[in-house]
């Protein structure tokens, strides 16, 4: 009877570990990815094709291969060339780092870099090349980059008959959140390619398929005319809208250097647009170990911050205090005091709101540190899509003037997104 006690209390404990801890007790694999599901098939629609590949180092399965390798060693398969994003294919450039063209030293593969001198693949990067394979983790938000590569990389390949074949990754904000305004004629750049929502809640898969059928890839300046690619999506198993990224059994390979774990691709939404004003309004933990997950400044008095935006009575997101030191940026070394969030009930929460509840509560506490400083400020107008946001919120402060018009156009869109869901 003693065994049998402490055998049932051995298994509660490990069910708790597992439940707090899930990356410690390696859960079992929920979810299945795109370069799995297509090493299954014995990756059919490669085979007899000179193929290229637009990846970088969060392209792996579930052992970590890397999807470069995986295609390399396949017998079927013919890889050609690499094409390099931001920080390049094996992930060894830094943020805002150009990539250089090069080749690929476990390899022996020319690297074309599409963030560099040019970042629409030219006609000679794609020549003699059947099929373009895409294979990067997203993070669910208009402006990272990654999706603006995928959309030029289409528009490339549908002027010069290539196919393209996207492997499907989870959104790691699940596939049921959508917020932001559309980007607005004027307003398109390299972070807000297409006409979304700055939530778009489709994984990579499902937003290919709409731009291409929607007429959405009009260029990075919005001004060209849509061009339509042979387009295939290797979907995903196991996978639901409904799934956060810490519910699917897959590890968690960074796609870029600030988005290390998770819980910052869910945070990135959240702070990401105070973290893009150019006169370091705000720091937002990078620099730090908590990127976007913190709002904080020397200037800050940290009892008070958090008791006024603990006012507001956010749904789903909870507030602590928080005093650090930035490892580098422009607070290197210097002692910042702010409030770090938390979702206490993540389906309710507002993620991109954050940012300007934040702003509110920042400037009625200290109006004297304005983060649009009577200027005009381009990146923040090219994130959020519009210089509607700016010219509105910047009057008062108050998210209450600007709510309707930044949430127009979600309802409509998840409409719309309906047709390609390729998930429940």
């Amino acid at each position: 009877m003693k065994r049998i006690l402490i055998l049932a209390t051995t298994v509660i404990a490990l069910c708790a570990c597992c439940r707090t801890q899930a990356r410690t007790c390696n859960p079992a694999p929920v979810v299945k990815p795109g370069i799995e599901v297509l090493r299954d098939r014995g990756f059919a629609g490669l085979e007899g094709k000179k193929v290229g590949l637009l990846t970088n180092p969060s392209g792996v399965d579930r052992r970590l291969q890397s999807t470069i390798d995986i295609l390399y060693k396949a017998k079927n398969v013919d890889l050609v060339r690499l094409f390099a994003p931001e920080h390049g294919v094996r992930g060894d450039i830094y943020a805002g780092g150009h990539a250089e063209d090069t080749f690929d030293e476990a390899t022996g593969l020319k690297v074309y870099s599409v963030y560099g001198k040019y970042r629409k693949p030219t006609p000679e990067m794609l020549q003699g090349l059947d099929v373009v394979v895409y294979d990067i983790q997203d993070v669910g938000a208009r402006s990272y980059t990654f999706i603006s590569a995928l959309g030029l990389m289409m528009r490339a390949c549908a002027e010069n008959g290539i196919e393209v074949m996207v492997l499907d990754r989870p959104n790691p904000l699940g596939g049921e959140k959508v917020e932001g305004c559309v980007v607005e004629p004027g307003f398109y750049s390299y972070v807000g390619e297409f006409a979304i929502p700055y939530v778009y809640g489709l994984t990579v898969g499902e937003l290919a398929m709409l731009i291409n059928e929607e007429g959405l890839n009009c260029g990075e300046k919005g001004d060209e005319p849509a061009l339509k690619c042979k387009l295939t999506v290797v979907p995903m198993e196991g996978w639901k809208r409904s799934m956060t990224y810490d519910q699917t059994g897959l590890p968690w390979i960074l796609p870029s250097p600030n988005v290390p774990q998770e819980a910052n691709a869910i945070g990135y939404p959240c702070a990401g647009i105070v973290g893009d004003f150019s006169n370091s309004f705000l720091n937002i933990g990078v620099g730090y170990t908590l990127p976007f997950l913190v709002f904080a400044a020397e200037w800050v008095d940290a009892e008070k911050f958090k008791a006024e935006l603990e006012s507001y009575q956010i749904p789903g997101v909870a507030w602590r205090t928080i005093h650090y030191k930035p490892f580098f940026g422009n607070s290197q070394g210097k002692l910042l005091h702010g409030v770090q969030y938390f979702f206490t009930d993540y389906p309710a929460a507002p993620l991109t709101l954050i940012n300007f509840y934040v702003m509110q509560a920042a400037h009625k506490l200290w109006p004297e540190h304005n983060p649009y400083d009577g200027n005009v400020n381009r990146t923040h107008d090219i994130v959020c899509g519009t210089d509607w946001i700016r010219n509105t919120f910047g009057q008062r402060f108050l998210v209450a003037d600007i709510l309707d018009y930044w949430m127009k156009d979600a309802e409509p869109f998840k409409a719309l997104s309906k047709k390609y869901y390729l998930y429940k």
